[in-house]
């Protein structure tokens, strides 16, 4: 039985929201001196991108929509396969500048789609 598509979004919106949740207010000097804020943030990451890849293979066209998708996808492979290469700056970077970008896509998609 496959899971609604909407569900992976969900899963996308929630963990956005958490990475900045988690960053909120912190500059790039705390962000690489908290190990456990840096721990999560890749966490939510690796859990974003697993869903984008889950979304595309149930879903193409809806996840055609995303955009960047590959790349998002892309980093989650980095972070998981990467581990040691991790910039942690970089991946502050992203949670502020695209982070936001990608929760808004998600959003739209959601609201485009109703509920279940």
């Amino acid at each position: 039985m496959h899971r609604d598509a909407r569900a992976y979004l969900w899963d996308v919106q929630g963990a956005a929201d958490a990475i900045l949740r988690f960053i909120a207010g912190m500059d790039s000097q705390v962000y690489a001196k908290t190990e456990i804020v840096q721990s999560a943030v890749e966490r939510k990451f690796e859990n974003i991108g697993e869903a984008l890849g889950r979304l595309a293979k149930l879903d193409p066209y809806l996840a055609s929509r995303i955009p960047e998708i590959r790349d998002i996808v892309a980093f989650r492979n980095v972070l998981i396969h990467g581990y040691a290469g991790i910039e942690h700056e970089r991946v502050r970077h992203i949670a502020q500048a695209s982070l936001p970008g990608l929760r808004a896509a998600v959003a739209a998609l959601l609201d485009e789609l109703g509920p279940p």
